[in-house]
Formats: structure tokens, sequence, C-alpha cells
């Protein structure tokens, strides 16, 4: 497969905890030859530098293309680029709130307005607990203007054992809306045995 030929998916990494889901999703991407675009917000950096010891080029790296978050002019800020979609993750709840009133700001919340206005999948894996009355009214706006909202929960019936067994879980079902089936999720009646009942 070509670059050109590749599935392209557009990642958005905003400055919420859980750098370990971009770091993770990118290396699914490229396992699943498709192709990156990643825009990471200036406050992702320092999230990254936190929480592990990746620096932000470092992060670049592991995508097909990386843009500034700046970069306004980038390929992703058109529709007239096809993509099949955008993910953002974490999502901060700045950044969701900016996406739900179209404040584009950054590159990162411009692909996502052009992910909307398109009619493509956009995935949202908001980090935030607890959650006010004015974070979920934003959630069912996003909810009703196309957006999927994809709160990074663990699914213990997996039994994960470390912090990347939880990501990867997460990050598969949320590449499960883009039709991908990844090996990191472990799927309930086919690698995890169903609960026997008669249903009642």
């Amino acid at each position: 497969m070509t670059k050109s030929e590749a599935p392209r998916l557009v990642v958005g990494v905003s400055g919420a905890s859980g750098a370990l889901l971009a770091i993770r999703l990118l290396r699914a991407l490229s396992e699943l030859d498709v192709e990156s675009h990643l825009v990471a917000s200036r406050a992702a950096s320092l999230t990254l530098a936190h929480e592990t010891d990746l620096t932000l080029a470092d992060l670049a790296a592991m995508a097909s293309v990386a843009y500034r978050p700046g970069q306004i002019g980038a390929s992703i800020a058109s529709g007239s680029f096809p993509t099949l979609g955008m993910i953002v993750a974490p999502c901060s709840v700045k950044t969701m709130s900016e996406i739900a009133t179209g404040v584009a700001s950054s590159l990162l919340t411009r692909a996502a307005d052009v992910t909307l206005k398109e009619r493509r999948p956009l995935v949202l894996m908001v980090r935030e607990s607890p959650l006010h009355l004015g974070h979920l009214r934003t959630m069912v706006q996003l909810a009703e203007m196309g957006a999927a909202i994809v709160p990074p929960v663990p699914a213990f019936y997996a039994g994960p054992t470390d912090l990347t067994a939880i990501a990867d879980q997460c990050v598969g079902r949320a590449l499960d809306l883009f039709g991908f089936r990844w090996r990191g999720v472990r799927r309930w009646g086919e690698d995890i045995s169903a609960l026997a009942g008669d249903g009642s």
C-alpha cells in the first residue's frame, strides 16, 4: 500500500492527562497501515513531559505527518483534504468546549470543526471527572452535532494488568468506530468468554 492509497486519520492531542492514549493510538494506526496526521496543542507538550520520557518531537516522529498547532494553512484545515475523520486523544474540556462552539483558535480545533462540517466521524476521548452540568451540556451539544464522546473508561472485564493494557483497550474501542479492528482490544465473546445465563 502506497502512502497515497492508505486511509488517513487525523489525530489531535490536547493537554489533558492521558498522553499514553496518544502514544498507543499512533502505534495502533501504524500497525493498521493508517496514515496518521498529528496535531498537538501547546499544552500537550507539558503533559507529555510530565507523564512520559518523550518529547513532542518524539511523538511527532510516531506519526506519518505532524503539524504545528498554529499551522492554520495545513492540509487538515481544509475539507477538500480527504480523511476518514479525527480522534482527539486525550481531549481536554477546554478543547471540547472550543470544538462545540466553533472556536477555531488552533489547528487542532480547526481540524475538528472541518471534520464535523464534512460529516466525518469525530471521536473525543474526553478526560475529566467529575463532570458538572456545563460539561454535560457541552457533550450533548457535540453529540447533536455528530461527534462521539468516548471517555477512556477502563474495561475491567478485559483483565488489564497495566496502564498500557487499559490504554490499548480504550484506543481500540475508539478505532472500532472507524471500522478498524486492532489487536489491542480484548473482545467479549471472542477473547473473553461470555457469561452463561438464561437471560433472566
